[in-house]
């Protein structure tokens, strides 16, 4: 039988991934099962730069922590060995991130995941993941209103030329 205090630091630990989990933009369950130890360093390296939290944890207490946040539908997913990434601040980039090392590691797997709230499968980590980072839909936004702006200069500077043009003499009539 565990000691109060052993219990007391599982208390600790579950509690502190739920509020994680709670404050969390978006959050990725994966398997990570057989991956090698380079494949893993590469793995967290990219997380770090991303901002993305990789937690490596038991399953009941993933559980516990998954009740307490509220995905308690992400339950379902924890068999084998299981780790999460979470994102206080992009909610595309630990989908990404996950997507693209599913995608080299043939035994690394998406498993589950949670976005604004609510949790989401496979497919819906996979389509997260394909959505544009924040500042490339910024940009094509920008672009979009920057050919419009100068669509709107071209006309308006034709016209100011056309009638420029018909009400003075050109210097070789002169």
């Amino acid at each position: 039988m565990p000691s109060n205090k052993i219990l007391e630091e599982k208390k600790l630990v579950v509690e502190s991934l739920a509020a994680k989990m709670k404050t969390a933009k978006a959050g990725v369950l994966v398997k990570y099962e057989g991956i090698k130890v380079a494949e893993d360093t590469a793995l967290r390296n990219a997380l770090r730069k991303a901002g993305v939290e990789y937690t490596v944890m038991k399953n009941t207490l993933t559980g516990k922590a998954c009740d307490l946040a509220g995905y308690g539908e992400m339950k379902e997913h924890l068999t084998g060995m299981t780790a999460i990434a979470l994102s206080q601040d992009d909610p595309i980039a630990p989908a990404k991130i996950m997507k693209e090392f599913a995608d080299k590691i043939q035994c690394f797997e998406i498993k589950a995941g949670f976005v604004d709230g609510g949790v989401i499968d496979l497919a819906g980590v996979e389509s997260l993941a394909a959505t544009p980072s924040k500042e490339v839909l910024i940009a094509k936004m920008m672009g979009s209103l920057m050919s419009s702006l100068y669509g709107l200069a071209y006309v308006l500077q034709a016209k100011i030329d056309k009638e420029n043009g018909e009400g003075a003499e050109s210097p070789a009539e002169a």
